[in-house]
């Protein structure tokens, strides 16, 4: 998610506030994307980097899951996989539209003056945007009760479960982006107008949609924090445990520094553009749904945060690439396999401690 681009659309399509093209005014932008971050070799290297290395992850992670028999270990890289093939497909739609148009320099209004590529352009940035936020929420979720409360459920959650609910995610977040196809709200064309994106104006639909997109991607920011603190939490005690320090097993601390590392990327791409987006819209409420054009500085901080949001994208796949055992246990040699966080528990019954280390 997250492009950029060079060449404005035709200067009658400003001011136009009942289509999605009036939003800036292109003639003020003009002649000034050409010495900005908005030059097309740079949306187009950083692009090629972030599918080349979402690829590279996404080999690693099927090359890695035929080797493992842990079951909790296995759904954790389905959620890996699900984060890896949406950010892979997030920069692939969308550079199939930015790309072209950097290229081509077609005239949008002409092109598409229905609206109908900018809506699945506003409609793939807002999927490609939440999905992996609302994922890492999950991933924070699972591996939380799987520390704190391993002997909640019988066994791991199975790969078809796992899934599953990287399934449902994909569905909330498919729903959230046809709001404004639905009437909720509506995506309109960007500075400096090469992409579509939630419109910053101060009437109840966008407000509403706009506050829906931001809050909803800071809940999941949050919960991922919290979640991951307690289990990282729990395994520093497990992992000073005189009884059990010779115990732990190191999977579980491999998924957490994997865990930790994807919720400090997405907080540090994320949350600027989200607290953005809250502060513009609840600012510009005392307008009444007056203003039908956006400050030519709002529109280029907007861009400038999701050029931010662009690196969440690239960096992801290096978490798992980097911090695999494979490679820690070559930084850190002391690194063992060791028996699971299960066998912290001496007071189980021993048949419910041997299926449940199995699994």
């Amino acid at each position: 998610m997250g492009w950029g681009g060079t060449e404005p659309p035709n200067g009658s399509t400003a001011g136009r506030s009942d289509t999605c093209f009036g939003v800036f005014n292109a003639s003020d932008g003009h002649g000034q994307a050409q010495n900005s971050i908005t030059s097309p070799w740079f949306s187009t290297a950083f692009g090629l980097i972030g599918l080349c290395s979402n690829l590279f992850a996404l080999c690693v992670l099927l090359s890695s899951s035929r080797k493992l028999s842990s079951r909790a270990r296995s759904s954790f890289l389905v959620f890996l996989c699900g984060l890896v093939v949406t950010d892979f497909m997030g920069l692939l739609v969308t550079a199939s539209v930015i790309i072209p148009y950097h290229f081509i320099k077609f005239a949008w209004a002409e092109v598409d003056s229905g609206c109908h590529l900018c809506n699945f352009l506003g409609f793939s940035m807002v999927f490609f945007g939440q999905c992996p936020l609302l994922l890492g929420a999950t991933m924070a979720g699972e591996r939380f009760f799987g520390i704190n409360r391993p002997f909640s459920r019988s066994t791991s959650i199975s790969k078809r479960r796992a899934w599953s609910i990287v399934g449902l995610v994909w569905g909330f977040a498919c729903l959230l982006g046809l709001l404004p196809v639905l009437g909720l709200g509506r995506y309109t064309l960007q500075y400096p107008g090469s992409w579509c994106f939630l419109t910053l104006l101060p009437d109840t639909g966008n407000v509403v949609f706009c506050l829906l997109f931001a809050l909803l991607g800071i809940f999941s920011v949050l919960l991922s924090f919290v979640f991951n603190t307690v289990s990282v939490v729990t395994l520093c005690r497990v992992y000073h445990d005189r009884e059990s320090v010779q115990r732990r097993r190191d999977s579980e601390v491999e998924m957490m520094v994997q865990l930790v590392g994807i919720m400090i990327i997405a907080t540090i791409c994320w949350m600027p553009l989200l607290i953005f987006i809250v502060q513009t819209v609840l600012q510009q409420l005392p307008a009444s749904g007056q203003m039908q054009m956006l400050p030519m500085n709002t529109q280029k901080m907007l861009l400038i945060y999701i050029r931010m949001v662009t690196w969440n994208q690239i960096l992801d796949p290096w978490v798992y690439i980097l911090f695999r055992r494979a490679v820690l246990q070559r930084i850190y040699p002391s690194l063992r396999p060791r028996p699971s966080i299960v066998s912290l528990y001496p007071v189980l019954n021993p048949s419910l401690r041997r299926k449940l280390t199995a699994d």
